[in-house]
């Protein structure tokens, strides 16, 4: 081989290289968004995606095909749905809820999972201070506009007090070493008291960092995709002013190999 064509060669296989990588690229994050354009998705999932950016919070935490995932406080399974379809037949979802969940969502969750549209998901029904999961199970937990709800009590619907730290070590138990906890929720104005919770059914960002790395897991990265500086934290989740606007954070945690 002679110089000219050896250095042809060369130029070929580094072009081939950066184009696999460049396809590969592509591939993991049309993996997200394929996810989101299933046609088999329902009107009322679209009109949410706008507000909830499906695709970038989930790649984001790096959601994989063929990972065991666990959607804490599913639903209605919005986010079950998409992470079934993310994570393909070689994975699967638990999609978790509990009676009062129900009591909103019933006939959104009985619609999502009718006919076994989605064969590679389960409902897990425990209610509040009653979650078991079996050691090292889980490649993520998603906790979606659900972690200020710890703070939240109504005898009424049946929502008990949450026991905080007790859910958190139940939860790190069930992760394997490596996985993630992806959690996102309404803002609260820095310093506010947990509270918030129950009242306006937001929550402070770095109580939140606090309690989640005293249970043992590692902030792992954060995202703003779906920061709203002109959200106004006096108002309830469920104003009209605020509802679907809202400020929110999205942070992931890891526990530690």
């Amino acid at each position: 081989m002679n110089f000219k064509t050896s250095t042809t060669a060369a130029i070929l296989l580094f072009i081939t290289c950066l184009l696999t990588q460049a396809f590969a690229a592509q591939s993991a994050e049309n993996i997200y968004q394929l996810a989101v354009n299933n046609e088999e998705r329902s009107a009322a999932d679209i009109a949410r995606d706008s507000q909830r950016k499906p695709a970038e919070v989930l790649a984001f935490l790096g959601i994989a095909p063929g990972m065991v995932v666990l959607d804490l406080f599913s639903g209605g399974g919005y986010y079950t749905e998409l992470l079934a379809r993310i994570v393909g037949p070689d994975g699967f979802v638990t999609g978790h809820s509990n009676l009062a969940y129900l009591g909103f969502s019933g006939e959104e969750s009985t619609a999502r999972y009718k006919d076994n549209r989605l064969p590679n998901t389960s409902i897990l029904m425990a209610e509040n201070n009653e979650l078991m999961l079996v050691a090292d199970t889980y490649d993520a937990v998603t906790m979606i506009l659900a972690y200020h709800d710890i703070y939240y009590a109504d005898a009424d619907i049946g929502w008990a007090k949450i026991d905080g730290p007790a859910l958190l070590a139940e939860l790190y138990k069930g992760m394997k070493p490596g996985a993630v906890l992806g959690i996102v929720d309404h803002a609260a104005a820095q310093g506010s008291p947990s509270t918030t919770g129950g009242t306006t059914h937001r929550i402070d960002r770095d109580l939140v960092v606090s309690e989640v790395e005293a249970a043992g897991f590692v902030l792992d990265g954060e995202s703003d995709v779906l920061r709203n500086a002109d959200d106004d934290y006096d108002k309830s989740v469920f104003d009209a002013d605020v509802r679907g606007k809202t400020d929110r954070f999205v942070l992931k945690f890891r526990k530690p190999d």
